[in-house]
């Protein structure tokens, strides 16, 4: 039998335009001793392909998706990487590399192959939501002399970097600095240092901002949020003041979640809107002055995006409870306050923005995820 082990480098989750590692190794299981037991594969190719899937209610008639179908005549003679993946459209593939062709193996010796590809700067992101879902694969195909292909899928987060100010990649430009026509020409990769290095001091940038929480009877409270921009894995931070307010606030509920706006365009009757929650922060905070509010970005959330199906947004979601002025002033019963029996209640919904931007963390030298397939 022959093993096939992939060695994705530098970690799984990537940036469009980033160049993407993976080591391949293919060894003859048998026993050393037999050395009759030579093995041969025909031949190995590898691509990454991204698949789409949609609910019933948003269907995609983007002209380039195209159905992971696999055609009868040639699901058992040619590579079709997304073989199986059914419940969705191809919306990115990349060329298919060959690894060898005829590769023959003594028993208990490994040949490897090193695979890298640039991951295209339209790559939309990996995103699993109510309305759409993008994965994406690194499918390895071998076969075996007079036997099937067998395919081993390596699944791969891509984080793209969308909602940046100002920013714009040249892809066309020129390089006018002298050539050398004795160096080999290599394909120019995006330079990602500018982009991430701009995410950087967008989120590093702290500028409070003040909210004042109204309703008909009069003040709620005062909101102050210490930046708008975020990274995956940090911490929304946020302060309540309740001082010099008219309007009681008996208890308060924030809840970061995300938007999913379907284009008009994918769209058959209306625009649909799915939202997802996150993190959840609630507070009693009847009779007191201040409130800290503090709320996660989980790693696995993903950032802002657009996309020619759908756009992504992140916001603060409010939901204040608050009584009448007078119903909760605090009435002394020798040295016990007795709460209210009755109280009258309103709820105040309030929705506030805020942009998340991926984090990356800088994968260690020896960090590695490994695959297996036996042939």
């Amino acid at each position: 039998m022959i093993s096939i082990t992939a060695k994705l480098m530098g970690g799984s989750a990537n940036i469009p335009g980033e160049n993407i590692i993976c080591c391949i190794s293919f060894l003859n299981t048998s026993d050393p001793a037999n050395s009759r037991n030579v093995e041969t594969l025909a031949w190995a190719s590898v691509q990454i392909h991204c698949l789409c899937s949609t609910n019933a209610k948003v269907p995609y008639t983007s002209k380039l998706a195209q159905p992971a179908e696999v055609p009868p005549l040639e699901s058992d003679t040619s590579f079709v990487p997304y073989k199986g993946d059914t419940q969705g459209q191809i919306v990115l593939s990349t060329k298919p590399k060959i690894l060898f062709c005829d590769l023959q193996l003594l028993p208990g010796l490994s040949k490897s192959f090193v695979y890298t590809e640039v991951l295209p700067p339209e790559a939309p992101p990996s995103y699993r939501g109510k309305l759409v879902k993008y994965s994406y694969k690194i499918s390895i195909g071998a076969q075996r002399v007079n036997c099937p292909i067998k395919l081993l899928r390596i699944p791969l987060r891509v984080l793209a970097i969308s909602g940046l100010p100002d920013y714009n990649i040249c892809e066309d430009s020129e390089d006018l600095s002298p050539s050398n026509p004795f160096l080999e020409s290599q394909s120019k990769e995006h330079d990602l240092g500018p982009a991430l290095q701009l995410v950087q001091n967008i989120t590093a940038r702290r500028s409070p901002n003040f909210y004042n929480i109204t309703n008909t009877r009069g003040k709620v409270g005062r909101f102050c949020l210490f930046k708008q921009s975020y990274r995956l894995g940090e911490d929304i931070v946020g302060t309540f003041d309740f001082t010099k307010c008219t309007v009681p606030c008996i208890q308060l509920t924030v809840t970061l979640q995300c938007e999913e706006h379907i284009t008009a365009e994918c769209t058959v009757n209306k625009p649909e809107v799915a939202v997802l929650s996150y993190s959840k922060h609630h507070e009693v905070c009847l009779h007191m002055t201040h409130c800290l509010l503090n709320l996660p970005i989980p790693m696995h959330a993903t950032p802002v995006f657009v996309t020619d199906l759908m756009e992504l947004k992140w916001k603060l979601h409010f939901e204040f409870v608050t009584g009448h002025p007078g119903a909760t002033d605090v009435a002394l019963s020798g040295d016990t306050w007795r709460a209210p029996e009755f109280l009258h209640i309103e709820t105040m919904i309030w929705d506030l923005p805020v942009q998340i931007y991926p984090a990356l963390p800088s994968p260690e030298p020896n960090s590695q995820s490994k695959h297996f397939l036996i042939l």
